[in-house]
């Protein structure tokens, strides 16, 4: 996931934030975790904090709609390419920016494993060790984190934080760090399974070569745009 922060606004106005997060699988024992985009605010108030990134919305911006801008916040703030970008809610009041009233919508961002920050003020933290944000940011972090668990009960959101192309064991491990428990994991390949009829993952007829444990065959996810397959049953049953 990857957080933004919010900017002071009118009550108009509306600021994406997105909260942007990518699975990470250290070698060779890999322990499954979540970790979260922040980037270091610039300017007052809560300058040199981590914060979410973002961008302020308003008359003067050319942005389209709401995606447009948290697409730009992505792109000029972030400075990241998501596999998966939705919206999970919007916020606003008087009391969460010390400036005057602010509204924010906050997104949801998946990214690959291998994504690689250009900047120092960009960060990857753990997403159950993140350093105290400012404003509400906090509380928007546990909003899009619950929207991730919430999804990977009955659809493959999880497989967007993985490359192309991956493993069952791989798939495993993203669908377990979403939901913070185990799954079963013959549970997970008969839900595969039922992607590969439908078309949504092919078989490539090759396998990983992993410098510790059995080769493993490898699977392509190919996604339709804009939708998330959705399965017939939950996973944890």
């Amino acid at each position: 996931m990857r957080p933004a922060a919010p900017n002071r606004t009118c009550p108009h106005e509306q600021r994406p934030d997105t909260g942007q997060r990518r699975h990470r699988r250290p070698a060779p024992h890999p322990q499954q975790r979540l970790e979260l985009l922040l980037i270091r605010r610039a300017r007052e108030p809560f300058i040199d904090q981590w914060a979410l990134p973002g961008v302020l919305v308003n008359g003067r911006c050319a942005d389209a709609s709401l995606d447009a801008a948290a697409t730009r916040a992505l792109d000029e703030k972030a400075r990241v390419v998501p596999r998966h970008l939705e919206q999970v809610a919007t916020v606003g009041s008087a009391s969460r920016d010390p400036r005057g009233w602010s509204m924010s919508t906050i997104y949801l961002a998946l990214l690959c494993p291998t994504t690689v920050l250009e900047g120092d003020d960009l960060r990857f933290f753990a997403l159950d060790a993140i350093p105290a944000l400012p404003f509400d940011h906090t509380e928007l972090v546990a909003q899009a984190h619950a929207r991730l668990a919430a999804k990977a009960v009955y659809t493959a959101l999880p497989l967007h934080l993985l490359q192309p192309r991956f493993t069952v064991t791989e798939a495993l491990g993203a669908f377990e760090a979403s939901l913070g428990q185990a799954v079963q994991h013959t549970t997970l390949r008969g839900r595969l399974e039922r992607m590969k009829d439908k078309g949504w993952i092919v078989d490539t007829g090759e396998k990983n070569r992993p410098p510790m444990g059995r080769p493993q065959n490898l699977l392509e996810h190919r996604p339709q745009p804009g939708k998330v397959f959705v399965f017939d049953r939950s996973v944890l049953v």
